[in-house]
C-alpha cells in the first residue's frame, strides 16, 4: 500500500478505520473507546471538501467541515458557498466553523462547533463560549490526535494503526485540498489546485457572458 496523499489511498484509509471497529461520532459528547472523530479544516477549495465529502458518503463515513466565513479563497455566501453548504447537509456531515482569531461568527449555518484558523497555542484549546472547541479537553489528548498539516504526518500514516484498532479513539484532521490534488510535495499540490482554480474561473467567466475568444 503507497501511502501517498491521493483520494485513492484516502479510501484505504477510511476503511481501515472500518476494519478496525471504528464509528463515526462527532463533537459534542466526550469521546468513548472506539470513536473516530473525523474532521475536515477547509482552509481552501469547496471543491475539495465536496469530492471528499462524497467520497465518504459512498462509504458510510460521516464527518464535520470546518468552513471559513472570513477566507479570502472562497466565498458562503456565493452561490457555489451555499451549494457546498447544503450539499455537506444532504449527505449527513456536520459543518463547523473555521474562525480566525479573535472573531466568531457563529450562525445558523453552522453546528456549535469551532476550530481556529492556523491557531496560536495561547488560545487554541480555550473554551469557547456557547460552542464546543474541537482543541479543547477532552476531544483533543496528542494521543488522541493524527493530522496531515501541510501533507505530512507528524507519527506516520495512521492506516495500520487503525486497521489494527490501536487507539482508543482518535481525532483525526484531514485537510481536503491535500488529497484531492495531485503533488508529491504541498508545493506540487498547491500549483496543482491552482491550475484546476484558473481552469474554473475560466468557466465562471464564460458564465458571466465575458468574451474569451
Amino acid at each position: 500500500m503507497s501511502c501517498d496523499f491521493s483520494l485513492a489511498h484516502y479510501r484505504e484509509l477510511l476503511q481501515a478505520a472500518k476494519d478496525g471497529g471504528y464509528r463515526w461520532t462527532a463533537f459534542g459528547q466526550e469521546p468513548q473507546p472506539g470513536d473516530l472523530i473525523l474532521r475536515h479544516d477547509v482552509d481552501l477549495s469547496l471543491e475539495a471538501a465536496l469530492q471528499m465529502a462524497e467520497l465518504e458518503a459512498e462509504l458510510g463515513a460521516r464527518a464535520t467541515y470546518f468552513l471559513m466565513t472570513q477566507s479570502v479563497f472562497y466565498n458562503l455566501g456565493s452561490s457555489e458557498g451555499r451549494r457546498a453548504l447544503n450539499r455537506l447537509r444532504e449527505l449527513d456531515h456536520g459543518v463547523g466553523l473555521h474562525a480566525v482569531w479573535p472573531n466568531l461568527e457563529l450562525d445558523d449555518r453552522f453546528d456549535a462547533v469551532v476550530a481556529w484558523h492556523n491557531p496560536n497555542p495561547d488560545y487554541m484549546s480555550e473554551p469557547v463560549d456557547g460552542a464546543v472547541n474541537a482543541m479543547e479537553p477532552p476531544y483533543f489528548e496528542p494521543q488522541h490526535y493524527r493530522s496531515d498539516s501541510n501533507q505530512r504526518w507528524r507519527h506516520g500514516c495512521p492506516h495500520d494503526q487503525l486497521r489494527g484498532a490501536e487507539f482508543e479513539w482518535l481525532q483525526l484532521l484531514i485537510h481536503p485540498e491535500i488529497w484531492v490534488y495531485p503533488g508529491e510535495t504541498m508545493s506540487e499540490t498547491m500549483n496543482a489546485m491552482l491550475d484546476a482554480e484558473r481552469d474554473r474561473r475560466r468557466e465562471l467567466l464564460a458564465e458571466d457572458r465575458i468574451d474569451l475568444s
